[in-house]
């Protein structure tokens, strides 16, 4: 059974209104308390009842939370108080992001050894220092792999060493069986 969408509107009679109140208010506290726990959120609510009785629930301390608020308003109300300054802020950050992209892309492409033309003799001396670095991290990398593999083909020699020892023993205790038989 579907039940219809409920009008809001303020419930006239008091004792239900009351009742609808409790059931709501208890309802909203076990969802806070549910969102900090499944997204370790940190949730403060305050409730006041139609009578100015105290409901709250706060994740951890109610006045931390409050605070934390506190600050957070006024961070954003400067923002909102100047909102050119904040938007040349984030203006110069983004170029200087650009910047460092364009930077690392470079020094990317001269790792490839593509675009050197522009490179003086100590960026070159650089380049080939960092390029010599990864050489040798690489060629570790590969002798550590090598290593592993040549210690897993030992294993498995070795075991197949056991193995063909193991049948040519019974090849051998057949064969013998095979001539005290013809005797």
């Amino acid at each position: 059974m579907v039940r219809g969408k409920t009008q809001l509107r303020r419930i006239e009679n008091a004792a239900s209104r009351q009742v609808t109140f409790s059931k709501r208010r208890n309802g909203l506290l076990k969802k806070a308390a549910e969102l900090s726990i499944l997204c370790d959120a940190e949730v403060g609510l305050i409730i006041f009842s139609p009578r100015g009785k105290l409901s709250e629930f706060s994740s951890s301390s109610m006045q931390e939370t409050i605070k934390h608020y506190v600050r957070q308003a006024r961070t954003t109300n400067k923002e909102l108080k100047d909102p050119e300054q904040y938007i040349q802020q984030w203006k110069v950050e983004v170029a200087d992001m650009a910047k460092k992209i364009e930077l690392l892309e470079s020094y990317r492409w001269k790792l490839l050894g593509e675009n050197l033309e522009s490179c003086s003799i100590g960026d070159l001396h650089e380049i080939e220092n960092q390029v010599e670095r990864s050489l040798t991290t690489i060629r570790g990398r590969k002798y550590q792999v090598l290593s592993e593999q040549i210690e897993q083909l030992k294993e498995k020699e070795k075991t197949l060493r056991e193995r063909n020892e193991a049948l040519l023993r019974r090849v051998e205790s057949s064969f013998e069986e095979d001539v005290e038989k013809e005797k």
